[in-house]
């Protein structure tokens, strides 16, 4: 379809929206858990979390919230947060109408399925993650406007915060300086012109990032709406940048982009009923495949990290994620078997050949019998009539493909490398696939994205999503497991040690803090452990009795706010 600026919306070019923000951008701090009535918003990014609290004080919903929020993160947070991106939104509305809106990356039009190969038929897997082949089509602008019919404010109001950060400035923590001068290389190597993300001495705490080509292009779509991100101005400053930097994205690609609303991925877990997000999130499915294979069995009894219930969870991803590799793929290019992949009966065939005490393998364990990124950020939301919003976003790789747009401002992202580049060979987070998931024209890239809200009597009792490649999934399934199953505290069922398995590599991923006795305990079974840095970083919203609890991970910078 081709994007039309809103009449309205044109009325507005020129027009300065005054910033009512309540915050000071120059000095802040994260707060990880928030006690509150009336609303909350948990992110990556005080800044992000405060604005999105800002917005729910003016009156706005929880949708204009989690749009203010995003756009807020593509400021604040430009590791992950996004305009050069994409994701997924998953909403429960005060109604009862639970709805996804789709705005994942494409492939261009140019895009084929061997496009990272050498003449020998060798993956290149520097082009599919460093710089401008390796960017799909950017969705997150689309997905924005796509979720305005539910919101409230006008948009003018949602993306002024943004507009302001990206213009005036903020100050970065020392977290974020370390970050932007590790990262000073590849800019340096995979831009055309100098970017607003290096400068000629090292960044520090307390440094100002002002990012004046990002609040340019933030004001076209202010004043254009998805129109002045899609065509015009700053479809040209793209499709410039891929013409100096040998990419394939053109005008067509950019206008005929769409933003798809699918229908939710729906099941109920005994007294609770879950809303996640369909294909092409793979996060959905294997959320499903594991809640549903732990049903009938009594692991709680055992308690949070026991070797017992720690080896069925495990045995279950395995399978859940041989599934992902063999099955999963973009539905409305491929024949994917949902309905047998999510089918209870089948789900309990698939552990029938798990042996306690033993360590199961990936050479034993396949796919069922089926006959027919890591930096991503993650926000969740919730109101005070009961709006609840859980988006994931992500420019897949930190910093995306490390290629900033000359003169608009923003990161494209390399998302292209979730496609299979060449069956059987991993991608940058050890995921690998076949046909389902390889690349072709306009086709979306598998992804591990998993916002997810949990209703308790038809009202939201949980949201939550992380970010973390292919362990989001397995995150999200631990933390609903800590507390549905294991009666954790919120903030515990959030910061306790996580562990991870995804078929391939055939390795047991598991955080510093994770138990010695219980590591030495899986060895002997057989089990290969591996300690890797912090697993996920999860943005939890907790209603019970009337009272909203909001957690932030404290694994990153995340903040919690509410009121």
């Amino acid at each position: 379809m081709r994007y039309k600026a809103p009449i309205l919306l044109l009325l507005l070019v020129g027009i300065i929206v005054q910033s009512t923000a309540q915050f000071n951008p120059y000095s802040y701090h994260s707060q990880k858990k928030v006690t509150c009535r009336n609303g909350a918003v948990v992110s990556a990014h005080s800044l992000a979390s405060k604005t999105g609290i800002d917005i729910l004080k003016q009156g706005g919903n929880a949708i204009d919230a989690a749009i203010a929020t995003q756009l807020a993160l593509a400021v604040v947070y430009p590791g992950a947060g996004n305009i050069g991106g994409g994701g997924f939104m998953v909403a429960h509305l005060k109604n009862g109408q639970n709805i996804t809106i789709d705005y994942r990356e494409k492939a261009a039009g140019n895009a084929n399925r061997d496009m990272y190969l050498d003449s020998n038929g060798n993956a290149q897997m520097h082009l599919s993650q460093d710089g401008h082949l390796a960017a799909g089509i950017p969705g997150t602008i689309a997905g924005l406007f796509a979720s305005m019919p539910y919101a409230s404010l006008p948009f003018a109001t949602l993306i002024q915060p943004a507009i302001d950060l990206a213009e005036n400035g903020f100050s970065l923590t020392q977290a974020q300086a370390d970050d932007l001068n590790n990262y000073t290389a590849d800019f340096v190597r995979l831009n055309t012109a100098p970017t607003a993300f290096t400068k000629a001495t090292p960044w520090k705490e307390g440094d100002t990032l002002i990012q004046k080509d990002l609040a340019i292009t933030l004001r076209r779509v202010r004043d254009l709406g998805a129109a002045g991100f899609y065509t015009g101005e700053t479809a040209r400053l793209i499709v410039e940048e891929m013409k100096r930097g040998n990419g394939i994205i053109n005008y067509d690609d950019l206008k005929n982009y769409t933003a798809i609303k699918r229908t939710a991925l729906e099941f109920d877990y005994k007294k609770y009923h879950i809303v996640t997000m369909p294909l092409p999130s793979s996060g959905g499915i294997i959320l499903l495949q594991l809640i549903k294979m732990m049903e009938d069995k009594k692991f709680n009894v055992q308690g949070y990290l026991t070797t017992e219930a720690v080896q069925l969870m495990i045995e279950a991803e395995r399978r859940a994620y041989a599934d992902r590799a063999t099955f999963l793929g973009d539905a409305d290019f491929v024949h994917v078997p949902i309905k047998k992949l999510t089918d209870p009966v089948y789900l309990k065939e698939r552990l029938k050949n798990f042996t306690p005490g033993k360590a199961g393998t990936s050479i034993t364990t396949q796919a069922g019998n089926i006959n027919e990124s890591e930096e991503t950020t993650h926000l969740s939301v919730i109101d005070k009539a009961g709006n609840a919003v859980s988006v994931t976003t992500t420019l897949n790789g930190h910093f995306g493909s490390r290629t900033v747009v000359t003169g608009a401002g923003f990161i494209l992202n390399n998302e292209m490398d979730d496609f299979s580049i060449k069956p059987g060979v991993p991608n940058m987070y050890g995921a690998v696939g076949n046909e389902k998931n390889a690349i072709a024209p306009n086709k979306r890239m598998l992804s591990s994205m998993t916002p997810t809200i949990v209703l308790k009597n038809n009202k939201p009792y949980i949201i939550v999503g992380t970010p973390g490649g292919t362990t989001i999934p397995t995150s999200v399934f631990q933390t609903l497991m800590n507390i549905l199953e294991f009666k954790m505290k919120p903030e515990d069922a959030v910061n306790k040690s996580k562990f991870h398995h995804q078929w391939l590599p055939d390795t047991i991923f598991v955080e510093k803090t994770f138990s010695s006795i219980i590591r030495n305990k899986l060895a002997k079974m057989g089990y290969t452990l591996v300690e890797r840095p912090s697993i996920g970083r999860v943005e939890l919203i907790i209603t019970k009795n009337n009272i909203i609890t909001a957690v932030a991970d404290g694994r990153g910078e995340d903040a919690a706010e509410g009121y």
